[in-house]
């Protein structure tokens, strides 16, 4: 009979329980800080709870979406600034939330590493929380793996699912965007969280290190201007969209770019009209640009290239939109109009895009 090895634990294979239950103290306060209507915001139980009727609604649809931050974090996990990467985890599915004109309800994490450092997912879990509180939703639930063997140590993932609602009768895209509404753009903060990819090879290709400080901003390292969170329009959007009642579609410009994301919204038979010499591009795209020898076309269906969200408005209250936005702190650019589609190109660039540094 062969003597069996006894002794194994859990945490001989990899996974501490003891570190996963330090994270959840450290954030329980940072949850809390989420609470809102219909929600208290308190971890812990196996499911989370939200009360639509104290949240106010009477006939609500409920919109959901989910999301990553994709291979931006690569460059959270080499610089060690994970502060902002949870910002961008909420504001990847919120934003997307409000384009369908739902106020976001709640916010649900998944975190999955090779060996759990408590105090960097806190870093993180941090972000998330204050994305939450800048989109007015609560985070009322989460979940942490720690799965060596599938994960090096240090590294990590993130994916996050958002819950929002509209009352019935409210949801965007309007069905009467016309030929002659205007498009409006919203300024961006940065790359946000798409073409990552694309990005770290031109990084390799340039020889800098993430810690050299950035060609385009000389008062930030590289890593760290790369690393600008993800802006969130939930707040300015939903003011827009309440107080004017003149904006018919919105369009979260994420993968694809402007290409690929503003059809979504339309109805067939309808493109836009881009003026590009209307758009105000980021130092950020200029250098990616022409480090990386990207083309035009390229750079606006891969990147923001400086402005994060689009809103398609009824002509004559441009002014009142534009007047509430700004108000709320977003800048704004007039970019075109919706014209009759001209076979497969539902957006026609007119002019070029200011490339130069």
């Amino acid at each position: 009979m062969t003597d069996r090895k006894n002794g194994l634990t859990y945490a001989d294979s990899g996974v501490d329980i003891d570190a996963g239950n330090r994270l959840v103290d450290l954030i329980k306060p940072m949850v809390r800080a989420t609470a809102r209507a219909g929600a208290d915001a308190e971890i812990g139980g196996f499911g989370g709870l939200f009360d639509l009727k104290a949240a106010g609604f009477k006939d609500p649809i409920l919109c959901a979406a989910t999301d990553g931050v994709g291979t931006k974090v690569k460059i959270a996990i080499e610089t060690g600034l994970h502060g902002g990467i949870g910002i961008d985890l909420v504001a990847m599915s919120v934003n997307d939330l409000v384009v369908q004109g739902a106020e976001p309800l709640f916010f649900l994490d998944y975190f999955a590493c090779g060996k759990l450092d408590p105090e960097a997912a806190a870093s993180i879990v941090a972000g998330v929380a204050e994305g939450c509180r800048e989109s007015g939703c609560a985070l009322i639930g989460g979940e942490t793996a720690e799965m060596p063997g599938l994960y090096k140590d240090g590294d990590y993932d993130l994916a996050g699912f958002a819950v929002g609602a509209a009352e019935r009768g409210t949801l965007l895209p309007r069905k009467d965007i016309a030929a002659g509404d205007a498009v409006i753009g919203l300024a961006s903060s940065g790359v946000h969280s798409n073409g990552f990819s694309l990005v770290r090879k031109i990084v390799a290709q340039s020889g800098l290190g993430f810690a050299a400080q950035a060609p385009f901003s000389p008062v930030m390292t590289l890593g760290g201007a790369l690393l600008a969170p993800t802006k969130l329009y939930v707040k300015s959007c939903l003011r827009a969209i309440r107080e004017t009642g003149a904006v018919k579609g919105l369009a979260h410009i994420t993968g694809g770019g402007f290409t690929d994301n503003i059809p979504r919204v339309l109805p067939k038979g309808l493109g836009v009209g881009i003026d590009l010499a209307n758009l105000p591009v980021l130092p950020v795209f200029k250098w990616l640009a022409a480090q990386g020898g990207i083309a035009e076309l390229e750079m606006l269906r891969t990147f923001n290239c400086g402005i994060g969200m689009i809103a398609i408005v009824e002509p004559d209250a441009v002014d009142k939109v534009v007047e509430v936005f700004k108000d709320a702190g977003e800048t704004v650019a007039v970019l075109g109009k919706v014209i009759p589609a001209e076979g497969e190109h539902r957006v026609v660039y007119n002019g070029n895009l200011d490339l130069t540094l």
